[in-house]
Order: structure tokens, then sequence, then C-alpha cells
């Protein structure tokens, strides 16, 4: 008995649009509280804000307005949209100051100057999906922050659709960030928990 082939660009599935994802949070079809990202039209669901993982951020974001001052604004777990179908929430960025602080409309690839990852149980997701995905709409530096390993990989230059450079570190000490020509000091960053809060 003969089979057909299964004709691929008939049976693919289908991807939501950015106005599709906002539209069905609208209606309810998302609740209200629901931890959702939108990648390459497929809606992801994002992993519970662990203590860990909200103290690292935390840390981070205080030490990225020090070293950057006027000269970039720092989101925190803000969309950043990517494409028509693609608007993932990084845990911190850095992005190009603009005159409305981007009330207007979410920063782009071309506004985010550093994109920063936090992970401990979603260090495959963030690695393998949202580094390569960044990569591809030209975001020129991310940053992922492995807690679970305490290590701080470092990837840059985009081409092809891939990062470049990679660099990997257990004790980052102060760090450049090329775009901006500052340092950022995370010299503390697996061991901020350890101080006395001065």
């Amino acid at each position: 008995m003969a089979t057909n082939a299964i004709d691929v660009k008939k049976y693919s599935p289908y991807r939501f649009s950015i106005e599709q994802y906002y539209r069905m949070a609208e209606v309810g079809l998302l609740a209200p509280d629901a931890r959702t990202e939108l990648i390459e039209g497929e809606i992801c669901d994002m992993p519970p804000i662990g203590s860990r993982h909200a103290a690292t951020v935390s840390w981070m974001h205080r030490q990225l307005l020090k070293a950057v001052g006027d000269r970039a604004l720092v989101f925190e777990q803000s969309p950043l949209r990517l494409s028509r179908h693609s608007e993932p929430q990084p845990d911190l960025m850095l992005l190009r100051p603009r005159r409305d602080h981007y009330s207007e409309a979410h920063p782009t690839a071309r506004d985010a100057l550093l994109v920063i990852e936090v992970c401990d149980s979603s260090w495959l997701y963030d690695r393998e999906v949202k580094m390569p995905l960044y990569a591809a709409y030209g975001v020129r530096e991310a940053w992922l922050v492995d807690i679970g390993v305490k290590t701080l990989n470092c990837f840059g230059a985009p081409h092809g659709g891939a990062f470049v450079e990679q660099t990997s570190m257990q004790i980052p000490g102060s760090l450049a960030v090329p775009s901006l020509d500052v340092h950022v000091n995370l010299a503390r960053l697996f061991s901020f928990a350890d101080y006395s809060v001065s």
C-alpha cells in the first residue's frame, strides 16, 4: 500500500505573531500572572524566579548602574523585540539612551548594548535557545550567568547567526562592556551574599 510523503510546508506548526500574543493576553487566554515569552512564534513558559536568581539579578542591576551612569539605561526582566515572532525577556539589558525611555516602543536588537541572562535550572534553554536567538538577530554582546556552577559565559561578535567570540570565567573581576568603554565590577558576583550590607 503506497503512502504519500508529508508536505512539510503544508503541515508546519503555526507561529504566533507578537500582535497575536498580546491579543491572547488581552482576552484572557494567557493568565495575567503567566510568565511567558514569545520565541520564534512559540509561547514558552519561563521558570519561577528563585531567591538566588532574584538576588543575583538585583545585585547585577546595581553594579551595572554604578558602571554606566547616564551612558545607558538598565532594564530588568523587560521585553526585547527581535522580530515579528520573537520577544524574549532577558533578565537584564543595557540599552542606548532614548528620549522616551522606551515608553513608546520596546527596545530592539539595535538598542541593546548588552543582554544578560541569569540561570540555574534554565541553563540549557538559555544557552541552546536564547543565546543563538540573540546572535541571529544581531545583539552585539550577551552574558550568561550560571549560578548553579558559578560561571559567567560571555558571547560577542555575532556573525552568521552565531556568536563568534565566547569566553567563560568563574571569577569575572572587572569586566568590559566594549560598546560603552566601561568596566563593570563583578568580582563578588558569586559571593555577594557572603558580605554584610554596608
